[in-house]
C-alpha cells in the first residue's frame, strides 16, 4: 500500500535518493528480518533497521541485562540490569519506530524461531554452534545470512546470497567440526565501538541485499580498529562442504 504522510517525512531521506525512492523502501517495509543475539551487534543492527524502516524484526536472545553489558551494548540502560534483553529492546526499537513489529524469542536459538517465514537473518550470536545452525537453515531454505563477530580491536563480516547463490556458505569458511574458539569478548575483551562499526555494516549489508544491490556473496570483510585499517578477503567454495558441496 502506498506511503502515507507520516512515513513521507519519516523516510524522507531514502525518498530523495534515486536508487531507493518509494519503491525501495516499500521493500523495506515489508520485509521482516530475523536478528539472533541481541548483544554489542544486535543492539546497533536492530536500531538502524528500526530506523530504515524494515516492516517486522524478530529477536532472538535468552539473556538478561547485566551490568558489564553496558560498555557496548547501547540499547540499554543501568535501569535495564536483570532485565530480559529482548523485553528491553522491544521497549527502545517501538519508542525509535512504532511503526516497525518486534517480534520476541525470550530463549536461545532453536528449531521453533527459526520454524517462522524470513526474509533475510541476521547472526550476531558469539558461539559457532549458532553460526552453523543459521548457515545450515539459510542454505536449506535460501534465505540471505549476514554474519558478524568481533574480538579485542578486530572485526569480522561474512554475507551470503543464497536466494541467488547455491554454493559457497560459512561452513566452507569455517567447518562445522572446528573447535569452539578459546578467546572470546568475556575472557578477552572487546571495544565497543568496534561492535558499532560491524554492527552499522551488517545493517547496511541487511539493507543492500533486501534493495537488490548486494554481490560479494561469500566476501569477507575484517576491520582492523587499531590502525583503522579494512580488509577484504575472497572466499572459495568447498566442494566436499557437508552443507553447501556439490561432491
Amino acid at each position: 500500500m502506498p506511503l502515507n504522510d507520516s512515513q513521507f517525512m519519516r523516510y524522507s531521506r531514502h525518498l530523495l535518493m534515486d536508487d531507493i525512492a518509494e519503491s525501495g523502501q516499500q521493500k523495506l517495509l515489508d520485509a521482516h528480518v530475523l536478528i539472533v543475539g541481541m548483544g554489542g551487534l544486535g543492539c546497533p543492527v536492530s536500531l538502524y533497521l528500526a530506523a530504515a524502516g524494515v516492516g517486522q524484526l524478530s529477536l532472538c536472545d535468552g539473556d538478561t541485562v547485566d551490568r558489564s553489558n553496558l560498555q557496548r551494548q547501547i540499547l540499554y540502560t543501568e535501569d535495564d540490569c536483570d532485565k530480559a534483553k529482548v523485553v528491553c529492546a522491544q521497549a527502545r526499537l517501538n519508542a525509535l519506530n512504532a511503526d516497525t513489529k518486534i517480534h520476541l524469542y525470550n530463549e536461545q536459538l532453536s528449531s521453533q524461531v527459526l520454524a517462522n517465514s524470513y526474509d533475510l537473518v541476521v547472526d550476531c550470536t558469539d558461539n559457532l554452534t549458532a553460526r552453523q545452525q543459521l548457515n545450515h537453515h539459510c542454505v536449506s531454505h535460501k534465505i540471505p545470512l549476514v554474519s558478524g563477530s568481533a574480538l579485542g580491536w578486530e572485526g569480522q563480516l561474512m554475507a551470503f546470497d543464497f536466494a541467488a547463490n547455491e554454493h559457497l556458505c560459512l561452513n566452507c569458511i569455517i567447518d562445522k567440526d572446528s573447535a569452539e574458539p578459546i578467546m572470546n569478548c568475556g575472557n578477552s575483551g572487546v571495544v565497543g565501538p568496534v561492535l558499532g562499526a560491524v554492527g552499522s555494516l551488517q545493517a547496511t549489508t541487511v539493507i543492500r541485499i533486501l534493495l537488490g544491490y548486494f554481490n560479494q556473496h561469500g566476501q569477507i570483510q575484517r576491520y582492523d580498529g587499531k590502525n583503522g585499517q579494512w580488509l577484504g578477503l575472497l572466499a572459495e567454495a568447498n566442494q566436499h562442504c557437508v552443507i553447501c558441496g556439490t561432491q
